[in-house]
C-alpha cells in the first residue's frame, strides 16, 4: 500500500495548471529527454521545465548570457533554434531573462509544475500565449 501511494505523489508530468503536461515540441524534438515535453527527473540539474516560444530578442539574451541556442551543433543533435520555435528552457533561464525584460512567451500547458520552485505563476501567466479566460 505504501508504494503505490508514494507513486502518486510522483507523477512527473504535470503541468503549471495541475493538468497532463502537453508535449512542448516534436520538430525540433525537445526536452532534457529529448521526448518532446518538458518532464523534469534527477538527471536534469537544469530544470528545463518552461516551454517558451524563442523570439530573436531571447535567443541574443541567451547568446550574451554564454547559452548560444542559435548555433546548430550536429555532434550534439541539436539543430540551432529559429525564432517560433519551441523548446523547453532552464526555469532560472527564462528566470533571469524575465528580469531583464527578454522572456520568451510561455505555453502553460507545456510547462512542468517543478518551475514554480524558482518562478512565480504570475510572471509565467503574463508571458502566457495559452492564457485561461
Amino acid at each position: 500500500m505504501v508504494g503505490s501511494a508514494r507513486f502518486v505523489m510522483q507523477d512527473p508530468k504535470k503541468n503549471v495548471l495541475g493538468g497532463d503536461l502537453a508535449t512542448c515540441s516534436l520538430e525540433p524534438k525537445t526536452g532534457f529527454y529529448r521526448t518532446g515535453c518538458c518532464e523534469t527527473g534527477p538527471e536534469d540539474t537544469g530544470r528545463h521545465v518552461v516551454c517558451a516560444q524563442m523570439t530573436a530578442e531571447f535567443l541574443a539574451f541567451s547568446k550574451q548570457s554564454g547559452n548560444d541556442l542559435s548555433t546548430p551543433r550536429p555532434e550534439h543533435g541539436f539543430p540551432g533554434l529559429k525564432p517560433g520555435d519551441r523548446w523547453c528552457l532552464c526555469a532560472l533561464r527564462w528566470k533571469e531573462a524575465f528580469e531583464a525584460g527578454a522572456a520568451p512567451q510561455v505555453f502553460l500547458a507545456a510547462t512542468h509544475e517543478a518551475v514554480l520552485r524558482h518562478v512565480p505563476f504570475e510572471a509565467l501567466e503574463r508571458h502566457a500565449i495559452d492564457r485561461m479566460n
